[in-house]
C-alpha cells in the first residue's frame, strides 16, 4: 500500500519545519535556504508552474521565518546576547529594503530566482570560510565595543533586505557573518541579535510577496497573493516550537562548532540551487 502523495507533502514540509526551526534557534538564520528548494519541490509535484513555484516559495518562507525567528529571539533574549538597538536598526531598515526587493523577484523568472538564491547563500558561504579567524574573533570578543554606528546599521540592513526579498530568505545567512567580521559581535550576540533583526527584515518581504501575488493565475489553493497559507500552516506550526531546543543547542556548543556547521549547511544548499551537482552528475 502506497503513500497518498498529499500525506507525503504534509509529512516532507512537517519535517522540513522542524529543522528549520531548530535551524534558526541554532544558527541566528531565518532557514529560507533550507524551506525554500523543499517547498519549490512540492509546489511543482502538485503541478504549480515552475515561476509561481518558486515565487510562491520565496514568499511563503519569509511568513515563516517570521514566528519562527521571534520564537528564536524570545529564547536568545532570555540567556541575554540579544543587543535591540542594533538589532532593531538592521530591521527596520531591512524591512523597506525586503519589500522593495520582493517586488522586484514577484517580476522576475524562475531560473533567475533560483540561482540567485543559490548565489547568495554561496557567498554568505564562502565569506565565512575565507575569514578563517571568525571563530576565533567570535568566540574571543567580548562584544562591548561594537565597531560600526547606528547610521552604518541602517546601510547594512537596507542591503540584507533587499536580498532577503530578492531571495526568500531572512538575511541571517548575511549577517551573522558581517556581524561577526564586520561589526564586532560575538558570535552568540551575532546569533542572538540577527534573530530579532531578520523577524522585522521578513514582515517587508511578507507585504511584498502577498500584495504582488494578489490575483495572479495559477497559484496554489488557499494563497494570499503569494503566500501558500496550508504550507505556511505546516511549516510554522512545527518549526515554532524547535527553535527554542535550537537555542539551547548553540548555548552548549563551541563558537567554532557552530561556525563549521552553519558553513556546511549553506554550501550544500548554496551548490544544489544553483545546479552545480547537476553538472558534476551527482545525486544529491
Amino acid at each position: 500500500m502506497t503513500a497518498d502523495p498529499e500525506t507525503i507533502y504534509i509529512l516532507v514540509l512537517l519535517i522540513t519545519g522542524m529543522v528549520v526551526g531548530f535551524a534558526c534557534g541554532l544558527l541566528g538564520v531565518g532557514g529560507g535556504f533550507l524551506m525554500v528548494p523543499v517547498q519549490i519541490w512540492v509546489l511543482n509535484s502538485m503541478g504549480v508552474e515552475p515561476t509561481i513555484a518558486t515565487r510562491v516559495a520565496l514568499g511563503t518562507s519569509l511568513a515563516v521565518i517570521l514566528p519562527t525567528a521571534l520564537s528564536g529571539c524570545h529564547g536568545h533574549a532570555c540567556r541575554g546576547v540579544v543587543l535591540w538597538r542594533p538589532g532593531i536598526a538592521l530591521g527596520v531598515s531591512g524591512l523597506l529594503g525586503a519589500f522593495l526587493g520582493g517586488t522586484i523577484a514577484a517580476h522576475a523568472p524562475a531560473d533567475l530566482l533560483q540561482r540567485f538564491f543559490g548565489l547568495v547563500v554561496l557567498f554568505g558561504a564562502l565569506r565565512m570560510l575565507l575569514h578563517g579567524s571568525i571563530a576565533a574573533k567570535g568566540s574571543s570578543l567580548n562584544g562591548s565595543e561594537l565597531k560600526i554606528s547606528l547610521p552604518q546599521y541602517f546601510v547594512f540592513g537596507s542591503v540584507v533586505g533587499i536580498v532577503s526579498g530578492l531571495s526568500g530568505i531572512g538575511g541571517g545567512v548575511i549577517l551573522v557573518p558581517a556581524m561577526v567580521i564586520a561589526m564586532g559581535f560575538t558570535m552568540y550576540q551575532a546569533v542572538g541579535t540577527s534573530s530579532i533583526a531578520i523577524a522585522i527584515i521578513s514582515v517587508g518581504g511578507i507585504l511584498s510577496y502577498a500584495i504582488n501575488g494578489l490575483g495572479v493565475a495559477g497559484r496554489p489553493p488557499y494563497s494570499l497573493g503569494y503566500i501558500d497559507l496550508f504550507q505556511w500552516v505546516l511549516l510554522a506550526g512545527s518549526s515554532i516550537f524547535t527553535a527554542r531546543a535550537g537555542v539551547r543547542v548553540a548555548h552548549r556548543i563551541p563558537a567554532k562548532g557552530l561556525t563549521y556547521i552553519f558553513i556546511a549547511v549553506m554550501l550544500y544548499v548554496g551548490l544544489r540551487m544553483i545546479g552545480a551537482f547537476g553538472w558534476l552528475n551527482l545525486a544529491f
